[in-house]
Parts: structure tokens; C-alpha cells; sequence
């Protein structure tokens, strides 16, 4: 460019990008570096050896059983949840909506040891009378905010029925004063210190993960489809049935991924409601904090390594679907 003043023609030049481009690389360098050291940190505390010795412990074979399929569940529960979840938040607009929103992301923000040590709490400590009855509160409060927003309407009548259901059930167990724990294992469902404890234990962090995803999904497809498919005769349900999901289905695969890979990662709350019991409820989060406890450095190193290569396999299947055009 070049600019003119009085005898002489000043040109002016656009000053390099490399310091800027530097800082950037030396940023980055850095945090990777760290993970890379991480990662190097784990396999130099280990030989092949003692990682096959890890490996063919029954007590370690166990829990990688249980990680599978607990971790399979918990993902399997979070898409379920996630889909109407995720659907509502993304084609809805009303009045609590981001009270909800927020609502939501309390898993994710609280420590992990919270939400163990919630539920520990409302099974062992709360009776399903006085469950009931919050749940009979909370129902209440809403459809009071509904029909004071939207008068007489389906959402505020659908809370009051559920609120006069939760109080029946309640005053129903009024005169019991066993716990909810003591009701689900009479039914064959026990939870604390249970491997149906741990996935539980999983599902409320997963679940706001898969939630997320499963809201972006729906975010990228455009609503002019369901439009289209109303007007050739659909209903809004069989619209989102036949149009929606097939689009949206490498988004809950995604959604499920996410799930899988941060129940695997969960420790804190199955350490508090579900336990550490070797054979029993020992899971791969806690078997590295068992081995740990008991010297085994190189065995706790070996485990370590195992959930990296799952977690890095998990992100690679997410990462594959958002490449090929999924909506991730």
C-alpha cells in the first residue's frame, strides 16, 4: 500500500506474524508437552511384564469386565435421557428454560464427591414417604409457575397430575420408616455398595455430557425438515421419529461415546455410594486407587495406561463421526 506525502512516497508494510505465531506454538508445545510427560511418566514406571502380570489378576479381570458393561449401561441410560433431553432444549422456547439449562449442568459443575455422598444420603438416609413428598413439591411449584405463566394448559395440568400422584404415593408410605435403599433391595434392585450402585453412580455426570451433544445435534438440523414432513401428513411425534432421529442418529453415537468414555472416568461418586469391593464392585477407576493404596505402583501404572488407550480410543470414534459429517 502505498501512501502519498509531499516529495516522497512512505510505503507502509504489514509487520511479520512470526512473534505472535511463536507465542501461540510455545502455548501449545507446552500443554501438550505436559501430557506427553504425563502419559511417558506411566509407561516408564511399567515393564510388559509386570503389566501382563496386572492383566491376568482375576481380581483386575473382573473389573474390566465390570467397566464394560457398567459403562455400557450408563451410556446406553444417558442416550435415552439425552434425546427428549436434548430435543426439547433445542426446538422449545419458554419462559424456565434456562433455569432448566442450568439445572442440567449441576453435575457437571459440582465435585464428584458430592454427587456420591447425594446419593449415599437420599438412599440410606431419606425415606420413600418424604422422597414423595419433595418430588410432590416440586411438581407443585411448577405447574403454580405454569398456570400463573400460560393459564389453563396442558404442562401446568400435566405437573398437578404428577404432583397429586407423588403425594398419593407418599401418604401411602407415611407409615413406613424404612429407607429407600431397604424398598429397592426388597424388589431386588439394591443400589449402595452394589454394581447397579456403580452405574447409577455413572449416569448423572454421563448424562449431562450426552445431553449437550445430544442438544448440538439437534442444533445443526434444520427444523424446515419436521416442517416439511407436518405438512405431508406427520404428526410432530412421527415426524421427529422418521425424520429427525435417522439425521440425528452419528450424533447419539457421539452422544453415547461421550457417556461411555466419562463413565469410565468417573471415581469419586462409586467410591462413596458404590464402594471398592474386590470382586464385587471394583471398577478400573478404582482398581488403579486399591493398587495405589497397596503399594502396587507399577500395577496402578498398568491400569493407568489401559483407560488412557480406552478414553483415547472413545475420542477417536467422536472425533470419526464429527469428519464424516456427523452432528457432533
Amino acid at each position: 500500500m502505498v501512501r502519498e506525502g509531499g516529495d516522497q512516497a512512505k510505503i507502509w508494510r504489514v509487520r511479520p506474524e512470526w512473534p505472535f505465531l511463536l507465542f501461540l506454538v510455545f502455548v501449545v508445545a507446552a500443554y501438550l508437552g505436559l501430557l506427553l510427560l504425563l502419559v511417558g511418566a506411566n509407561v516408564l514406571t511399567v515393564s510388559w511384564r509386570q503389566a501382563g502380570e496386572v492383566l491376568k489378576d482375576p481380581n483386575i479381570q473382573h473389573s474390566i469386565k465390570l467397566t464394560f458393561v457398567t459403562c455400557t449401561a450408563t451410556a446406553i441410560l444417558s442416550v435415552l435421557v439425552s434425546v427428549p433431553v436434548g430435543y426439547l432444549l433445542s426446538r422449545y422456547r419458554f419462559r424456565g428454560r434456562a433455569l432448566i439449562d442450568t439445572l442440567l449442568d449441576i453435575p457437571i459443575l459440582l465435585p464428584p464427591l458430592i454427587v456420591g455422598l447425594s446419593l449415599l444420603i437420599l438412599f440410606n438416609r431419606i425415606s420413600p414417604s418424604a422422597s414423595c413428598w419433595i418430588l410432590a413439591g416440586g411438581a407443585l411449584a411448577a405447574a403454580g409457575w405454569g398456570f400463573g405463566r400460560s393459564g389453563d394448559g396442558i404442562v401446568p395440568r400435566f405437573f398437578t397430575g404428577g404432583a397429586i400422584v407423588f403425594g398419593l404415593i407418599a401418604w401411602a408410605f407415611s407409615g413406613s420408616d424404612h429407607s429407600l435403599e431397604e424398598v429397592v433391595s426388597e424388589v431386588g434392585l439394591p443400589m449402595t455398595f452394589h454394581p447397579l450402585g456403580v452405574v447409577l453412580a455413572q449416569f448423572p455426570v454421563a448424562a449431562a455430557f450426552a445431553v449437550r451433544t445430544m442438544r448440538t445435534t439437534f442444533d445443526q438440523i434444520s427444523p424446515r425438515y419436521e416442517d416439511v414432513a407436518m405438512t405431508l401428513g406427520c404428526n410432530r411425534g412421527q415426524a421427529f421419529m422418521r425424520v429427525v432421529l435417522p439425521l440425528a442418529g452419528k450424533g447419539m453415537v457421539a452422544a453415547g461415546t461421550m457417556a461411555w468414555a466419562r463413565a469410565l472416568g468417573e471415581f469419586g461418586p462409586i467410591l462413596i455410594f458404590a464402594g471398592a469391593t474386590r470382586g464385587r464392585t471394583e471398577v478400573l477407576a478404582t482398581s488403579v486407587f486399591l493398587e495405589i493404596n497397596i503399594g502396587n505402583l507399577p500395577g496402578a501404572a498398568a491400569l493407568s495406561l489401559l483407560m488412557i488407550l480406552l478414553a483415547v480410543s472413545t475420542l477417536l470414534v467422536v472425533r470419526f463421526l464429527a469428519g464424516r459429517g456427523g452432528a457432533v
